[in-house]
């Protein structure tokens, strides 16, 4: 009985590792990547989406909101590698960019990034939003952009950027969604919102799979013609051209050059019939 009980709790406490072990592979390989569903705060929410100074490249449809600051790294590659497959599936991707505060005295934006963020805020130049990405942090100057440091209504504006994030962090939070950047909001097949924290990749199959947007889209001129030889059909065998045909179907012979003829001797006069001699001789 006394080795019954032993065998029984070590089957027990084998049976709990494995039920445990399997608990944490299911979070940490795939429950912690899904979005979260937006049950409570869906009005707050898409008032300061709506209120926002988002930009975009266009694709028209249904919206999808990508809030983040300019030096995160998921959030370039996040653009880069999925808004091509969302504007496949007719998903319009509307950019959001802020300005991060300072931490503990230290500065977590330059003055160039603060003030392109106030210009992107006051005219959505998606253009500005372009060239600003396509440019190293060190290499952008912001020339030609108004300072919003020392400039009280530029000021303002990088302050409201920074409203927003922190308005829409803590209504999220109240959702359970965790803190991360690029923050993915949209709304699925059944109209629900969801967000996400998506600064690992791994997340982002939820929203395609929510969105019925491809996994891969074709790469730019991958799909142009085959150039086509004049007078062969594509994947035809190079036969050689032949002559065209007459009206009435036979071949037209090649021209050649004429032979000269050789000249012809006018023909001889035959001499004319004599007259044959008769035999004067009678026989009786």
């Amino acid at each position: 009985m006394r080795r019954f009980f032993i065998w029984s709790a070590l089957a027990a406490l084998i049976g709990l590792l494995l039920a445990g072990g399997g608990y944490w592979a299911y979070w940490n390989y795939y429950a912690r990547f899904q979005p979260v569903v937006i049950a409570t705060h869906q009005a707050e929410i898409q008032r300061l989406l709506d209120e926002a100074s988002w930009l975009t490249g266009g694709g028209g449809g249904e919206p999808l909101y990508i809030i983040g600051y300019r030096d995160s790294a998921a959030m370039q590659r996040y653009e880069r590698d999925e808004v091509a497959k969302l504007r496949a599936a007719g998903i319009e991707a509307r950019i959001i960019v802020f300005a991060r505060n300072d931490r503990e005295g230290l500065a977590q934006s330059t003055a160039a990034e603060r003030a392109t963020v106030a210009e992107l805020w006051l005219t959505r130049d998606w253009s500005l939003y372009q060239r600003w990405t396509a440019t190293p942090t060190s290499a952008w100057s912001a020339a030609g952009i108004p300072a919003a440091d020392g400039n009280l209504a530029r000021a303002a504006v990088v302050e409201a950027g920074r409203s927003f994030v922190s308005r829409l962090t803590d209504a999220l939070k109240s959702e359970g969604l965790g803190t991360g950047y690029p923050v993915i909001v949209w709304r699925d097949r059944e109209g629900f919102m969801k967000a996400c924290a998506c600064n690992d990749s791994r997340s982002w199959a939820f929203i395609r799979d929510d969105l019925n947007a491809p996994d891969r889209v074709a790469a730019p001129g991958s799909d142009a013609p085959t150039p086509v030889t004049p007078g062969v059909a594509p994947e035809s065998l190079p036969y050689p051209t032949l002559p065209p045909l007459d009206p009435a179907g036979s071949e037209t012979p090649a021209a050649t050059t004429p032979t000269p003829a050789a000249p012809v001797s006018p023909p001889t006069p035959r001499a004319p019939p004599q007259a044959t001699k008769q035999d004067d001789t009678t026989f009786f």
